[in-house]
């Protein structure tokens, strides 16, 4: 049933419905014995009332004759007996069964009264009735008890609940077979939707049709088609991405091959030493763009096990400084530091690691000799900032936001590069809960900023 929608809704609209009629069964058993018994109080009501009215008071006696019709109103064909017993004020019994039960009645009121009893192992209903007579010189009353056994109000019981339940247990049965058909048409255009998609070619990522299904239903398939948005959106990403990184290790690759030939030809020569030289060039390109590829392979979402590290970005920053110290010093740049203590972040180490490498590298690779690049560790508010500034050539305002795309490279730029530092950072950022941007220095340059929440 967890599985079938249709028996959900099913069982949320039959079974309050059943748990409805069995309150109403309840109470429909005690209306109908309520009207059972009224009925049979009625009846020996005008049977007491028939045997009370032939009373007569001949000499200072009390006569009673009971008519047979009085006691044949009871004959209904369910084998009950009838029992009674006519006493007067004093309590003598003028007719009838002297045992018959007795019990405890408010005479003042004048009103009759009935109650239940066993009588001789059968349960009776019995009904009291005070009636006054009158005669020559003499006023007097009689008192007649009747009683009746229960087949006659009992079937008629079972009559009347049977009839009010029956018709209950038609209207649910009717309402459920409703339901049943309702649900079939209602749920028949997601079934469609379902074959619909079920009929689909695997490569095809063309959104859904919303207007098909109710408009309940409408905001999943809108959902849906997102998510084949973005599923395409991938697809097309990943396809750039090897293409361009195709295109990226093909260059090498055929350099290495033309001086590996070159050098083969020119054995003991100056030529040979500018081959190898241009080998070892392109075979240290090619481990960088390979380490850059894979790095950023492990920077998108759902390639490592989330980690909650606690990093100091002085510290990491520090450490990642040390290593670019030399390249720095070769090219003539000023690199420098400027920390705040304490600035923290949650995250994964190594890949935070991997992002102050990117940055930094990428400003010394393109800031000519001269320059100064400044690595800012600090907080601001409830983020930690960990920026890069250089007074290098800077890019104009068009380029900022294109240059975190996968090997893009700006326009006319002179140093070699595969166009990944940058998108690294950002993978990396985005993994983090942050954020990155890039924006020009006032004097000239440019700085690349990001933000992560702070520890």
């Amino acid at each position: 049933m967890r599985r079938s929608l249709r028996s959900q809704l099913l069982a949320w609209v039959l079974v309050p419905l059943l748990l409805l009629a069995a309150l109403n069964g309840t109470a429909s058993w005690i209306s109908a014995r309520d009207a059972a018994d009224l009925v049979t109080d009625r009846m020996l009501a005008a049977s007491a009332r028939s045997i009370a009215e032939q009373a007569i008071v001949e000499e200072d006696l009390i006569a009673v004759v009971v008519p047979p019709a009085a006691l044949e109103m009871f004959d209904t064909g369910s084998g009950d007996f009838v029992y009674y017993a006519v006493t007067d004020g004093a309590g003598r019994l003028l007719a009838g069964t002297a045992d018959l039960p007795r019990w405890a009645r408010d005479r003042t009121s004048g009103q009759p009264s009935s109650t239940e009893a066993v009588y001789r192992d059968r349960p009776l209903h019995l009904f009291a009735l005070d009636h006054p007579i009158a005669g020559p010189g003499l006023e007097a009353s009689v008192t007649v008890v009747l009683g009746t056994t229960l087949n006659s109000r009992d079937a008629l019981l079972r009559h009347l609940w049977a009839v009010g339940f029956g018709q209950q247990l038609a209207l649910i049965v009717t309402a459920g077979l409703f339901m049943i058909l309702g649900l079939r048409m209602g749920l028949a255009p997601l079934l469609r939707l379902r074959d619909a998609v079920m009929a689909r070619p695997g490569s095809s990522l063309e959104p859904l049709e919303a207007g098909a299904v109710q408009a309940e239903l409408q905001p999943l398939v809108v959902a849906l088609n997102q998510q084949l948005d973005r599923v395409q959106k991938q697809l097309a990403a990943q396809h750039r991405f090897v293409t361009n990184a195709a295109h990226q290790l093909r260059t090498p690759l055929a350099l290495l091959n033309v001086q590996a030939t070159y050098a083969r030809r020119t054995l003991g020569s100056a030529e040979q030493d500018a081959a190898l030289a241009a080998i070892q060039s392109g075979t240290q390109q090619l481990s960088r763009l390979s380490g850059q590829l894979l790095t950023l392979a492990r920077a998108e979402p759902g390639s490592r096990r989330p980690r909650a590290d606690r990093v100091d970005l002085g510290a990491l920053a520090h450490r990642v400084l040390d290593d670019f110290a030399e390249a720095a010093l070769a090219k003539g740049i000023d690199l420098g530091l400027e920390e705040q203590e304490g600035t923290t972040v949650r995250g994964d180490a190594t890949m935070l690691g991997e992002l102050l490498v990117n940055l930094v590298d990428n400003a010394l690779r393109y800031c000519p000799s001269g320059s100064s690049v400044t690595v800012r560790v600090q907080r601001a508010g409830d983020d930690a900032l960990v920026a890069v500034q250089d007074d290098g050539p800077g890019l104009p305002p068009s380029e900022w936001e294109r240059v975190f795309e996968r090997f893009y490279r700006a326009p006319d730029t002179p140093m070699e590069g595969s166009g990944l530092g940058l998108a690294i950072v950002q993978e990396v950022a985005t993994a983090a809960g942050g954020r990155v941007l890039a924006r020009a220095m006032d004097g000239g340059g440019l700085v690349v900023e990001v933000r992560l929440p702070a520890a």
